[in-house]
């Protein structure tokens, strides 16, 4: 497994690059957001660390240009666990993230985590699998969806997401059962990961020609995917 972590901390860097060595994991290192970029284009990684507080561009400049043209999984790496970098870093497309500072076990699953997930997806390649919900297709076997004919720029985990919601038309899934699918973890206490997830989805399909939502919330429960009339 490839990783490419981003921090201007070089000392930190190290570290995490001598730990996740030492996991099995190959990790690359760049201590700026614009090297950063210059290497994302030239290849492509299993998962992206990313800092977010770095100086003349930082992560969230990375991460919101790296989202123009590439969905590769990134892990945001947040100070003290500001909320407020938090929701914006999963607003602009990042799958998870993690606060400053934190424990080698806890980096350790959240990354374990993503790669599950993206790995999942990479098996289910071979299956081929189509799945159609009036005018929502979306392909495994090439993680592409499509609405209305026009295809959808998702992230592993919003595709992740929509998979699970279209193949259960009708039914309320449960919130914890969505995160742990999903995001592969439990749901805790104010941690709005799968909420943002779910409003980035949401933005990016087109609405249904009838007017109505596609995707319902259930109070106290969870989601449902909607059926047609």
């Amino acid at each position: 497994m490839n990783l490419l972590l981003v921090d201007d901390d070089r000392e930190l860097s190290e570290l995490l690059s001598e730990l996740l060595e030492l996991e099995g994991y190959h990790t690359e290192i760049c201590n700026n957001g614009e090297r950063a970029l210059e290497r994302l284009k030239e290849k492509s990684y299993d998962l992206v660390l990313l800092d977010v507080m770095m100086p003349e561009k930082n992560g969230f400049d990375v991460l919101r240009e790296l989202r123009v043209s590439n969905q590769q999984p990134v892990l945001m790496l947040t100070a003290k666990g500001d909320e407020f970098d938090r929701v914006l870093g999963l607003e602009l497309g990042a799958d998870d993230y993690l606060a400053k500072p934190f424990s080698e076990r806890e980096l350790l699953a959240r990354i374990r985590a993503i790669l599950r997930r993206t790995a999942k997806q990479d098996s289910s390649s071979k299956s081929d699998n189509i799945i159609e919900q009036h005018d929502v297709h979306i392909d495994i076997g090439t993680q592409q969806a499509l609405c209305q004919e026009q295809l959808l720029d998702l992230t592993s985990t919003e595709f992740l997401l929509l998979q699970q919601l279209i193949s259960h038309p009708g039914e309320v899934i449960d919130k914890n059962e969505l995160s742990q699918s999903v995001l592969g973890k439990r749901l805790q206490a104010f941690d709005r990961s799968l909420d943002m997830h779910l409003s980035n989805l949401r933005r990016k399909i087109p609405e249904r020609v009838d007017g109505h939502p596609r995707i319902k919330t259930v109070r106290g429960k969870g989601y449902m995917w909607l059926l047609w009339s």
